[in-house]
């Protein structure tokens, strides 16, 4: 029988919130026929915690996981874990959500094996934590962490050195760092619980005379037309991802879209799930 949902990741949604605010964002999402979200890039401030809240009650949508990092960059804002432990615990209870995900390591650890894995070692350990209250603790990839250390990637490192950390496999970003998703998510399996769906398509290139002039300039457009896709626009195997993940232990797949060039996002977010539903997905919606 078939468990797994499929939902809405909200990073592409923040500008909405802004706009609309928490509680007509969801609802928007409610009538386009999602009940699971992925909660990011929304302040988790006292009052928009309350319109998730309230929102996931009236529209009958389920936070799947909501978003947090390990530590904050040094001089920026925000919550984190180490930080705000008690209040983001807090924040999961209220919301009935026992996913936390992490975006992404610190930038200024990236490309440096040994302080990304005294890093791990730090999610490893506040996973552990996490777990006593009953929360999962997950690690999103990009494509930086397919960089290889004699011959292995990083996220496969990062993997083999943990056991309570959880990844959440973002297919897009896989094939950007040149693996195949669907062999990812096999090499993950029984830790991976949330998956990013993101078609990955290759853009238009669109050239000038003046391009073929300035080699620089052309090679700039050459390499940098890989695109953020609507699902079924793109060039991945969408059916065999999903397939994968379930036979992979995954719940939620969670549809996000980094940049919409300039489309509404819940057109987008429409157009996905159309296709969603006719790949006979329309029952993993409710």
């Amino acid at each position: 029988m078939q468990t797994a949902k499929i939902g809405v990741q909200m990073f592409n949604l923040k500008n909405k919130v802004l706009e609309l605010g928490v509680y007509e964002t969801m609802r928007k999402l409610h009538e386009l026929g999602y009940h699971y979200v992925e909660v990011t890039q929304i302040q988790m401030t006292e009052e928009n915690v309350a319109e998730l809240r309230r929102a996931s009650v009236d529209f009958t949508i389920k936070i799947a996981s909501i978003s947090a990092p390990l530590d904050t960059m040094p001089g920026m804002p925000g919550e984190s874990l180490t930080k705000d432990f008690d209040k983001i615990v807090n924040d999961c209870k209220i919301l009935d959500c026992n996913f936390i995900r992490i975006g992404m390591m610190p930038i200024t650890l990236m490309g440096q094996k040994d302080k990304a894995m005294e890093y791990i070692k730090d999610a490893e350990a506040m996973a552990e934590r996490l777990a006593e209250h009953g929360i999962e603790l997950y690690y999103h990839n990009h494509h930086i962490e397919f960089e290889k250390y004699d011959g292995e990637c990083l996220l496969d490192i990062m993997k083999n050195n943990t056991t309570k950390l959880g990844y959440e496999i973002d297919v897009h970003w896989v094939q950007r760092g040149g693996e195949n998703p669907i062999n990812v998510i096999k090499r993950f399996a029984g830790r991976v619980s949330l998956i990013h769906l993101k078609d990955y398509r290759i853009g238009h290139m669109d050239v000038t005379n003046d391009d073929f002039k300035d080699m620089g300039k052309f090679m700039q457009k050459f390499t940098n037309i890989i695109e953020f896709a609507e699902l079924g626009k793109g060039n991945l195997d969408i059916k065999g991802i999903i397939d994968k993940g379930v036979e992979s232990g995954v719940q939620y797949f969670l549809i996000e879209q980094d940049d919409t060039y300039g489309r509404d996002p819940f057109d987008c977010l429409k157009e996905s799930g159309d296709y969603l539903r006719k790949l006979g997905y329309a029952d993993w919606f409710k």
